[in-house]
């Protein structure tokens, strides 16, 4: 049996979707739902903090000194009340859109089928475009996302194995030594199952993040404050609105968590499983970012575990920790793209054949991952380039445009707040997108070989 949370994707809109009506609030999407597989409110918590709890939040030291002390701690701050923003109006344009096609649930790309059958007659005819564009970039972003986890966690083990060994082993062991554990993490088909994974791995990351904080505010350039540079050259902002964009984003896995919940009322609104969970990720991120700064300054690493102390017991179970934890979160990582694609394919195959064929589908784009994990074996500018083209699309531009489109008609709210507001969005979108993008392709360029 497939997973639920997709069965959506033979769901059928209803084609009569013309003007609003009151009508339209009588029909209850929540009330329609197969809730055989559904996630508590904790569960979907844990699913929320893990998608957004990876190797971001140990990239953010290095964002920090990529921004400075203030600009760094601001930005974070902003950019997090942006991304929080960008999933609720996702979600509850998707509730919208579900009551006016008499849906019970749609996924990110069929919000954005939507949205454009319901909007000006004039945008109709890129409905199809729209849901192909979203599925793509969905799978594009969460493929490039599953290869930083192959590239941090083999950085990490290649650390604590040429210490303890005193050879100078190359990454791509390490990256191949993954395989088997990928394989097996990237056949997992329900999202259910994947609940105890996330929890483990939240155990491992917090138990991680304790330490590492115990380093951090030991270090004696903290309390000195040698280090706190509070703004940092404008060529570098570019990186960091891509890393932290790339950190706190998980909007992929939004809409399934959301759609797959047994309260779905408890997502949105004050307190909320999403509310509680922004709350979490950015105060998280932002301690994490300033004092992993200060601590370490202009030599911190990518992750900021890289730059513990090696020859140190407890440095080297903070690697173990949080590279098993990431690892438990490659399948939640992949769960979305493969799901995608293999809905988009499945009905090439005989009927017999299905199980197979999903199978060897899944193996392929595992091993794809590594392929590209051994491309690009540096993490700092593939954080910023999948973060930069990705999930600045997808985190933000998109659920922009959506909103618009889908209250074009008479809810824009008073002098159209609503349209200024998501225009605002798409700059600091595309800004992102466009200098982002050619600094970290500048980067992978002059970066030296293995």
């Amino acid at each position: 049996m497939y997973n639920s949370l997709f069965f959506q994707f033979s769901t059928k809109i209803v084609p009569n979707i013309g003007e609003y009506k009151e009508k339209d609030e009588l029909y209850d999407p929540f009330e329609h739902r197969d809730k055989r597989h559904a996630t508590s409110d904790l569960g979907s918590l844990a699913h929320l903090l893990k998608s957004s709890l990876g190797t971001g939040i140990l990239a953010m030291p290095h964002a920090i000194k990529n921004g400075g002390l203030v600009f760094g701690g601001i930005g974070t701050i902003i950019i997090g009340f942006i991304c929080a923003h960008c999933v609720h109006i996702l979600v509850r344009t998707s509730h919208i859109l579900c009551r006016r096609t008499k849906t019970p649930y749609m996924t990110y790309a069929e919000t954005a089928h939507a949205a454009f059958l319901c909007g000006p007659k004039s945008l109709r005819p890129w409905a199809n475009i729209s849901k192909i564009f979203v599925n793509t970039a969905l799978c594009a972003t969460y493929v490039g996302g599953s290869c930083v986890y192959v590239v941090f966690v083999s950085r990490s083990l290649q650390q604590i194995v040429n210490f303890n060994s005193g050879k100078d082993l190359g990454i791509n062991m390490f990256i191949y030594s993954l395989i088997p554990a990928l394989m097996l993490l990237g056949q997992v088909r329900d999202l259910k199952y994947m609940v105890p994974f996330s929890v483990l791995a939240n155990t491992f990351m917090i138990t991680g993040f304790s330490i590492t904080l115990y380093y951090i505010f030991s270090n004696s350039n903290l309390h000195s404050f040698n280090n706190n540079r509070l703004l940092a050259p404008v060529e570098n902002l570019p990186r960091f609105f891509a890393t932290v964009i790339f950190a706190i984003e998980g909007i992929g896995v939004v809409m399934p968590v959301a759609n797959n919940m047994k309260n779905p009322h408890h997502f949105l609104g004050c307190p909320s499983v999403l509310n509680i969970t922004m709350t979490i990720v950015v105060s998280l991120y932002a301690m994490m970012g300033i004092f992993g700064f200060l601590a370490y300054g202009d030599d911190v690493q990518p992750s900021i575990t890289l730059s513990l102390p090696i020859s140190e017991i407890p440095a080297q179970v903070v690697k173990a920790l949080i590279a098993a934890a990431v690892l438990f979160t490659y399948g939640l990582q992949l769960f979305v793209p493969l799901e995608i694609m293999w809905n988009s394919i499945k009905h090439l195959f005989n009927h017999k054949f299905l199980a197979l064929g999903e199978t060897v589908m899944r193996i392929c784009i595992v091993i794809l991952t590594v392929i590209f994990a051994q491309l690009v074996p540096d993490l700092d500018p593939f954080i910023s380039l999948v973060g930069a083209i990705f999930f600045s699309i997808l985190g933000i531009s998109i659920p922009a445009v959506v909103e618009t489109i889908s209250c074009w008609e008479s809810h824009l709210g008073t002098f159209n707040w609503r349209l200024w507001k998501n225009s605002i969005l798409l700059i600091f979108s595309l800004l992102a997108l466009a200098f982002g993008s050619w600094i970290s392709v500048q980067d992978i360029i002059n970066l030296p070989s293995e």
